[in-house]
């Protein structure tokens, strides 16, 4: 299995190498790819509970699901259920880039040339005065442990091999704002000031690491949720790059492409709404963190010194998904 998955992303690398274009600057897309082993902040995996009881790695954010059941029933098909023990923790499992340069992909180290300048090429016009920021999103399905050959036996692992599963260049609704209102209508109710308000709520929530799923269009302090594209206000940028991040995981459950395995301990659930407290970010380019953050966890504890001056704005941030897992005998 191993040798298969290092195969496919080998033919992966070839191909963007074929096209690979040097920066202009040097850090603004590359040089090298994510490392999986020295980019990942490997701490952010706990806390691990067995049973509902036992814990591992209490110094990290507080778990959403403190009240586990320590047993779990599992049908899968079969004829006599499984009974076993509860597991969860936290598995590297995806990885987004935000960039403000289109095609620029972060994982593999490498620029694409642009096929189609313009709008459905990613670029777009950017407005630097007026408290926004603009970035492209690339979502990459990115198995850490699978990758390194690492617990592979353990049945809640689904994905085996690295992949490229969505980008927003092409993706018109990315790119303007009110062409996001075709594919979520629903952001007239939520993207205004009076919906805002409810915000304050769960920005307060995510200062403690508990964000509030029933708050789904609110990021805390990174903004709204809505519309899902690619303009966010900002006032500290690499907190608007995060909320960007956070919006490319809504996307994808409003499109029906997220399977949570936070939701149930027997198998992933499809969740169009998003259940935020399932997911963590850690950035990884241009400034590996020390930390992993909840969706809306204020900037002001985290976001210092994370955007040099030379990185050119491009950020790469691993998405550790809360993965519950029944361990049957």
């Amino acid at each position: 299995m191993l040798s298969r998955n290092k195969s496919k992303l080998l033919q992966l690398l070839v191909l963007f190498m074929l096209t690979w274009q040097v920066p202009a600057e040097a850090g603004q897309c590359g040089p090298l790819p994510i490392n999986p082993v020295t980019d990942v902040n490997w701490q952010c995996v706990f806390p691990i509970r067995i049973g509902g009881f036992i814990q591992v790695g209490a110094n990290m954010p507080s778990d959403p699901d403190n009240n586990e059941s320590p047993v779990c029933v599992c049908n899968n098909g079969g004829a006599v259920p499984k009974i076993g023990v509860q597991f969860s923790f936290w598995e590297p499992a995806r990885m987004i880039d935000t960039v403000v340069d289109p095609y620029c992909f972060l994982a593999l180290g490498a620029k694409l040339a642009n096929p189609t300048p313009g709008k459905l090429g990613g670029d777009v016009e950017r407005d630097d005065q007026g408290g926004k920021a603009f970035a492209q999103m690339h979502y990459y399905i990115f198995p850490v442990w699978a990758m390194l050959d690492m617990f592979t036996d353990m049945p809640c692992l689904k994905d085996k091999s690295f992949d490229l599963a969505f980008i927003t260049e092409v993706l018109p609704t990315w790119n303007n704002d009110l062409l996001a209102l075709i594919l979520n209508p629903e952001a007239i109710l939520f993207a205004n000031p009076i919906a805002g308000m409810a915000c304050a709520a769960d920005s307060m929530a995510a200062l403690v690491n508990m964000p509030l799923n029933t708050l789904f269009w609110c990021m805390g302090t990174w903004g709204n949720a809505y519309p899902l594209a690619g303009s966010i206000t900002a006032t500290d940028y690499v907190e608007a790059n995060a909320g960007l991040a956070a919006r490319g995981i809504y996307l994808m459950g409003r499109t029906g492409l997220l399977m949570d395995p936070g939701v149930n301990s027997c198998f992933t659930v499809r969740t169009p709404i998003w259940q935020k407290s399932h997911y963590r970010l850690q950035e990884m380019k241009p400034v590996r963190d020390a930390s992993c953050e909840v969706i809306g966890h204020s900037g002001l504890t985290w976001t210092q010194f994370k955007n040099p001056a030379l990185a050119g704005d491009n950020f790469a941030w691993m998405v550790f998904r809360k993965t519950k897992c029944c361990m049957t005998y």
